[in-house]
């Protein structure tokens, strides 16, 4: 397993590394944008490509002004293009910076 897939980080510490309420992470999961992994009894933990998509979304809906249907059909684009091997996230939104978990 990659180290950037490891289920690392709990739903608080996530919404505080986001610097949001938990319940926005709860409601992008319950939008299918993020699946977090769940523990054996049943605790959300997400993983550092969880934290970089969660932070590619809120630069959709606080900066592009787009709403989460919206994001959720970018998002299927940019994964089918990655599928293709074309970087459709890096050429539609090159004002989005990617920066370190932590």
């Amino acid at each position: 397993m990659d180290v950037a897939d490891k289920p690392l980080f709990t739903l608080s510490v996530a919404a505080e590394i986001m610097g949001v309420h938990p319940r926005t992470l709860m409601i992008y999961e319950a939008e299918k944008l993020v699946i977090p992994y769940r523990t054996k009894t049943n605790r959300r933990r997400f993983s550092q490509k969880d934290i970089r998509k969660l932070r590619f979304i809120r630069f959709l809906t606080n900066k592009k002004g787009i709403n989460l249907a919206g994001v959720h059909s970018i998002i299927k684009i940019i994964e089918e293009g990655n599928k293709r091997g074309v970087e459709l996230q890096k050429l539609t939104f090159p004002d989005f910076k990617e920066t370190s978990i932590v």
